[in-house]
């Protein structure tokens, strides 16, 4: 089957591996699943997904039992209802209703990892530029409608 695990692209994976601590790096997640989510989250938030293209070696795919343990089934389950708007794509017993979890998933996952790639460039400490992220976007406001919004010219 193999549709079982969660991909990685290959012009993303170095970032991948910087995002989690190891030996060589201090990134802020604990797992590959962890930044996958993280990045597949952010992709939603602004929208983007893009297509995985080549698929690297290493980090190699993600069993998906690994974001069962860890609880982001959820968030590839929520993922796929807001894409498709049908409910039945949750559905245990379809095969393909998973194959199709998992590649709106990866896209996301792509999508946000293209954000990070652009947010981080530049950056020593990932954990705080991805902090500076989150706290912006939690502070976000919204201009009126029809008002005359300067910070667009900053």
């Amino acid at each position: 089957m193999g549709a079982n695990r969660i991909r990685v692209a290959k012009d993303k994976a170095d970032l991948v591996k910087a995002l989690v601590d190891s030996n060589n790096t201090t990134g802020p997640f604990q797992t590959y699943a962890d930044a996958m989510v993280f990045a597949a989250a952010l992709g939603a938030k602004r929208k983007k997904r893009s297509p995985l293209g080549t698929i690297t070696k290493e980090p190699s795919p993600i069993a998906l039992e690994v974001f069962v343990s860890r609880g982001y089934d959820l968030v590839l389950k929520l993922l796929a209802i807001r894409e498709t708007k049908d409910p039945k794509i949750i559905s245990l017993f379809d095969e393909t209703s998973e194959e199709k979890r998992i590649h709106i998933f990866e896209e996301y996952a792509n999508g946000g990892l293209d954000i990070l790639r652009d947010e981080l460039r530049g950056a020593v400490d990932y954990t705080e530029r991805i902090l500076l992220i989150l706290s912006s976007e939690r502070f976000k406001e919204e201009s009126p409608e029809g008002g005359f919004d300067l910070s667009r010219f900053l």
